[in-house]
């Protein structure tokens, strides 16, 4: 029986070490292990990382660790993999992580793991896929970063347009984490009223909507045309996944789940809203989508289709 709190990261690099540091400003976890190619680079963490924890919340130890460490783990957080080289395909980066993926999931297989995986590695809906096959984990206990900096960064943003608090902000980016992601506007809300109808009585164009999501996506190119990567958002949207795997929140995040007809589509991951405990995915939560948007979801799950048949199951030698 698990009877500490321990997540093991696999991959210290931004991504990695932006979600360790904030597990240790927020706590809630007993004991948090590195897992990187670059030993001295994890020993290097950990050191600095311990010299916070008599400022921490806490008590957490922290460790560089191995593989072995994943067989009493409760989550695995993979943010490992390459980033994407200039004239380099979008496909061809996922190709290249998914040969990084399939190691590390056969690693900590072979030592034991019975927990969750949470993927944050792009492209992350395939890298997800690729976790869950290799792993041979049920579906619901892989889960993918998905949409849920997308949905942060569109909170923040609606929050800033309309001056209220993103805290009220209910609102939800579907599909791909990239740039085939899509707003189901008609399922948006502040506090208890629907965003279309805030816009009409307040006499906002609707066109702004538009531009608010545009300004998703164009988010990340923008922050790493100015800093070159993106690393703050999304090591706190990993933190709060973690949080409420281990609290067994039942939280409604927007994750990379793995559909079974859920939206009219089955056999890839990508991002939905879900009900996320301890198990992993509870339930996906099913919108009714107008044919406007159920065709822009179909899209989206078309690419990762795409991008599955042409090269991802070869490295994981699944002929489909």
């Amino acid at each position: 029986m698990k009877t500490s709190r321990k997540v093991v990261l696999v991959g210290a690099g931004f991504v990695g070490m932006s979600m360790a540091y904030s597990l240790l400003n927020q706590g809630g976890v007993d004991e948090l292990v590195l897992i990187d190619v670059n030993k001295d680079k994890t020993m290097g963490e950990e050191m600095d990382l311990s010299h916070g924890l008599p400022y921490a919340p806490h008590k957490m130890r922290i460790k560089a660790g191995s593989y072995k460490e994943c067989k009493d783990a409760n989550i695995v957080v993979i943010t490992a993999g390459l980033a994407q080289k200039p004239g380099q395909s979008r496909l061809e980066l996922a190709v290249e992580n998914a040969k990084i993926m399939k190691d590390i999931t056969e690693n900590v297989m072979n030592n034991g793991f019975d927990g969750i995986f949470i993927i944050a590695t792009n492209p992350v809906d395939l890298m997800t896929y690729v976790v869950a096959e290799v792993s041979g984990m049920p579906k619901s206990r892989v889960i993918g970063s998905g949409t849920v900096l997308d949905t942060a960064r569109l909170r923040q943003l609606i929050a800033e347009y309309l001056e209220v608090s993103s805290k009220n902000v209910h609102a939800y980016i579907l599909g791909e984490h990239g740039d085939s992601s899509l707003v189901p506007w008609e399922h948006c809300y502040v506090g208890c009223k629907k965003i279309i109808d805030i816009m009409k009585d307040n006499n906002h164009p609707m066109e702004d909507l538009k531009k608010i999501h545009d300004g998703v996506w164009q988010a990340a190119y923008e922050i790493i045309e100015k800093k070159k990567a993106t690393y703050y958002g999304i090591g706190m949207a990993l933190n709060r996944l973690i949080k409420a795997v281990l609290n067994d929140e039942n939280a409604i995040l927007t994750v990379s789940a793995y559909q079974n007809n859920e939206y009219g589509q089955e056999g890839i991951y990508i991002g939905v809203p879900a009900i996320i405990n301890k198990n992993g995915v509870k339930d996906i939560l099913k919108l009714n989508l107008n044919e406007k948007d159920q065709e822009l979801f179909d899209h989206s799950c078309e690419i990762m289709k795409q991008n599955i048949k042409n090269g991802i199951d070869n490295v994981i030698n699944l002929k489909k």
